[in-house]
């Protein structure tokens, strides 16, 4: 059987060339994502990038979803563990070290540049954003089901602006580390607000949620 008709030679070679591209984007930048460096990083042949994926962009974008589940399902287990928002910011500034150290802040910084001039790499890049956004939607959703603000917070949309909150940190921390770190002390800052009101008792957490409803309209 020939390695163009053998299944798992097949994905093989698809598993070297996301890896490939990935450690390309990681080392050299997107300006420097050919199917020639590419291929070079999978230690495969230049024409398999078009055989297995039609372009580069095509690839680039496989490898976009690719890293991402990868990261989502190394983190997953210790999502599900989180009770509060405390947790959550805690669990945020340790895995942005992680990813920092292991480059895949990197990878993230070259797909969102290269996102704002290729609509098909900028697809597969919000695409990847929605596997994590997804994740913290459903910690902020159990996380603020018990709390008396709960019902004031639209989790859908704050699990897109802390995904977005953590995205342009780990992008800023480039320029501004000190400031980066302010930024999450802020955060933390917030969630214990949030951990004093539900720490009040029954009445003070009525009181609390009137006042907001008032405020509301």
């Amino acid at each position: 059987m020939s390695a163009a008709k053998d299944p798992a030679k097949s994905l093989e070679t698809r598993t070297k060339l996301l890896e490939g591209a990935l450690r390309t984007l990681t080392e050299q930048g997107i300006a420097k994502a050919s199917a020639r460096n590419i291929a070079a990083a999978a230690g495969v042949n230049q024409a398999l990038v078009f055989y297995h994926f039609g372009s580069v962009d095509d690839l680039l974008a496989a490898a976009c979803r690719h890293g991402t589940e990868q990261r989502v399902s190394r983190y997953r287990e210790r999502l599900s563990g989180i009770g509060s928002l405390a947790e959550l910011l805690a669990f945020g500034r340790e895995m942005h070290e992680e990813e920092r150290e292991a480059g895949h802040v990197a990878v993230l910084g070259q797909l969102l540049a290269g996102a704002q001039t290729q609509p098909r790499l900028a697809a597969a890049t919000a695409a990847g954003l929605a596997l994590w956004i997804e994740e913290i939607e459903k910690v902020l959703t159990r996380v603020l089901s018990a709390s008396p603000v709960g019902e004031f917070v639209d989790a859908v949309g704050l699990a897109r602006a802390v995904a977005a909150s953590f995205v342009g940190m780990e992008l800023y921390e480039g320029v501004d580390a000190a400031g980066t770190e302010r930024a999450l002390d802020s955060l933390e800052g917030l969630s214990l607000l949030v951990a004093a009101v539900e720490d009040l008792g029954p009445l003070a957490q009525r009181a609390v949620r009137h006042r907001l409803r008032k405020v509301r309209g």
